[in-house]
């Protein structure tokens, strides 16, 4: 059962968590894994890549290598946002639609729906967008406002990326 088809809005749990990063830098030229997703999420995703802002929380946009429209970066390594990347195994746990499992929250910002899942052991965070027909990951370093990452990230997710349950 996919437990994001349900809507979760002001889920106070997301904010504090996005609102936990701390201040560090990223370093700079990220090497990122391009997905490999099919034909349909691939052409939302080339969608999504014209779409995206020049700037996410003050940092420019510095596209990783490999060079590919499914991915994007901003500040070297800070943000890194990949296309068409693979259903997270946590989005279908029911202990995370429960508020049970406290490395993984599901919220909505600005009409995006997006599992928010700890990234790793140095404070970053990984976002991966649900009831969209593609899935959007996007890793926020930590020290860096994830809120505002979301919300800038939020108009071009919703333009490109129609809602719906990805294949």
């Amino acid at each position: 059962m996919n437990y994001f088809r349900h809507r979760y809005t002001g889920l106070p749990a997301l904010a504090l968590l996005v609102a936990a990063a701390g201040c560090s830098s990223a370093d700079a030229g990220a090497r990122v894994a391009v997905p490999s997703p099919g034909a349909k999420a691939a052409g939302l995703c080339q969608d999504l890549d014209e779409a995206l802002p020049g700037k996410l929380d003050g940092l420019s946009r510095e596209d990783p290598e490999p060079r590919s429209a499914l991915t994007a970066a901003w500040g070297g390594s800070a943000i890194i946002l990949r296309c068409g990347v693979e259903q997270p195994p946590k989005m279908t746990d029911p202990k995370v639609a429960t508020g049970g499992d406290p490395d993984a929250v599901a919220g909505g910002v600005n009409g995006v729906d997006w599992l928010m899942e700890r990234a790793d052991g140095d404070g970053a965070y990984r976002f991966t967008t649900a009831n969209r027909l593609a899935y959007v990951e996007v890793t926020v370093a930590a020290g860096r406002d994830s809120s505002a990452v979301l919300i800038d990230l939020a108009g071009a997710v919703r333009k490109a990326v129609p809602e719906g349950i990805a294949d």
